[in-house]
Order: structure tokens, then sequence, then C-alpha cells
């Protein structure tokens, strides 16, 4: 029983020593985006029926496709992490008639030069 104790003693010590640190790293500042992120792309045909025909960084092209998706209501109702493809998004998704959130993000980086 003893030991336990000072067990417990140790770890509370230590767990006020971590928060100092976190406060160190929120007050160094915001996060620079990857500026692999931020270059702009140009969209293939299929995908420019989608987001346009303007080079955009890929974050601006997930975040317009996310758009459409939510405009045509094309998240799977049961499951939100599956994304149905209408007539658009097939040729963007390799034929597929569903895709999961993860692999769209994939499959539209194949769409981008």
């Amino acid at each position: 029983m003893a030991a336990k104790k000072t067990t417990a003693a140790k770890k509370a010590p230590a767990a006020a020593k971590k928060a100092p640190a976190a406060a160190k790293k929120s007050a160094a500042g915001k996060r620079k985006p990857n500026a692999a992120f931020m270059k702009e792309m140009t969209p293939s045909p299929e995908l420019a029926a989608v987001v346009g025909n303007k080079p955009l960084p890929r974050t601006q092209v997930v975040s317009k496709i996310w758009e459409y998706i939510k405009k045509n209501n094309l998240q799977d109702a049961k499951n939100k992490r599956q994304i149905n493809a209408d007539d658009k998004l097939k040729p963007i998704f390799g034929g597929k008639k569903s895709v999961t959130m993860f692999e769209m993000t994939a499959l539209v980086n194949k769409n981008l030069t």
C-alpha cells in the first residue's frame, strides 16, 4: 500500500512540469502552412467541371469539392465518411460509385497537375 502512495506522489510533480511546456507551445504563434499545399495546381478537365478551371491550391480544391458534396447532398446518410458519386464526380473517383473521404483526397490529387 505504501508503494502505491509514493508512486502517486511521484506522478503529480511530473504532471505539473508538463503544463508549462504546453503553454510555451501555444505562445509560439500560429502554424505556417506547408508550401506544397499552398502551391497552385491546375485541375484536370473532369475536376474543373466541379471546382472551376483556374489554378488553385490543394486546400482550396478539397474545400470546393466538399462544398459541391454538401450542396448536392452526396454524403451517405448512414455513414458520413462515404461520399456517393454523381455524374461529375465519377470520373474523378475513378469510376467508383462511392469512396471514403480519405480515398477522395488521394483521388483528387491524381487529377491535379
